[in-house]
């Protein structure tokens, strides 16, 4: 009596491990720029989407602006320049920068929790571009730093504030603005990275986020500092941008302080991006 044994049949196997073969390298294909950016786009919609269901994220951006303008200038404007109409050209363009700036060190607490949360687990496991999950957000946020930037300029304006460099001047400071706060938003994302929790993405940016602040030409002049201080605000990046927002709103001039605004808004883009990137992929 003889016993037969039956085989599985291979052929199955081997064809199906060779479709899942060429199913996984088109997943692990790196998408082109025309797919980075749709991806990228998908990614914000889902921000915006997020923003629409937690109105709270847009307190910082809607309350803030209107009462550090009313405050500063309130209480700042007779004792730094006599009159608060006389203060007003100096200080909204400097608590323009301060509110936009605020709203970028929330970039970094978001995506802190947002990767506590465990949802980033899943994106790293998508066939996506490695900048998108993190580029999305950022473009969606674009939205918080023009919100920020125009109730500070209707908040001057009722105060008594007339720049002018006319729409064209106060639209170009706005756009100025905004692009610092985007390209600033690269830096804090790189310490929403490395942090441990969101309350350490907080307190290690506000460490950063009140010296580049205050030791600026942003709301007093540089003249009236100690020499030793007047230093490091003139080479400080938010001294440019401000007087770069000055020159525009105030005179509707395109000066050398915007391109150095612009440069220096580049140089953080391209050392900080690509540092968000690699910590974001060695995150666990």
């Amino acid at each position: 009596m003889t016993t037969t044994q039956d085989f599985p049949d291979t052929s199955k196997t081997i064809a199906r491990s060779s479709i899942d073969s060429a199913d996984t390298s088109k997943l692990q294909a790196r998408p082109n720029v025309a797919e980075a950016w749709h991806q990228t786009m998908g990614f914000a919609s889902r921000a915006l989407k997020k923003m629409r269901r937690q109105p709270e994220q847009f307190a910082d951006v809607a309350i803030q602006p209107i009462l550090f303008t009313m405050m500063f200038g309130y209480i700042f404007g007779g004792a730094i320049s006599g009159d608060v109409a006389d203060y007003l050209p100096i200080m909204v363009p400097g608590i323009l920068a301060m509110t936009c700036l605020t709203a970028s060190m929330a970039t970094g607490v978001q995506l802190r929790e947002d990767m506590d949360t465990g949802v980033f687990d899943r994106f790293k496991t998508l066939p996506v571009a490695r900048i998108a999950p993190l580029a999305g957000p950022m473009i969606a946020d674009l939205l918080r730093y023009g919100i920020a930037a125009i109730l500070t300029f209707v908040s001057g304006l009722v105060m008594g504030y007339r720049p002018e460099g006319g729409a064209g001047g106060v639209m170009a400071a706005v756009l100025l603005v905004v692009i610092t706060g985007w390209s600033l938003s690269w830096a804090f994302a790189y310490v929403g990275t490395v942090a441990r929790s969101a309350q350490g993405v907080q307190g290690i940016s506000m460490m950063v986020l009140f010296p580049l602040t205050f030791l600026s030409n942003a709301f007093v002049p540089v003249e009236t500092l100690p020499n030793w201080l007047q230093w490091f605000v003139n080479i400080n990046p938010i001294s440019h941008v401000v007087s770069g927002v000055r020159d525009l709103a105030n005179a509707g001039t395109f000066s050398g302080e915007v391109g150095w605004a612009l440069l220096g808004c580049a140089v953080v883009i391209g050392i900080f991006a690509p540092l968000t990137v690699k910590s974001y992929q060695r995150s666990q």
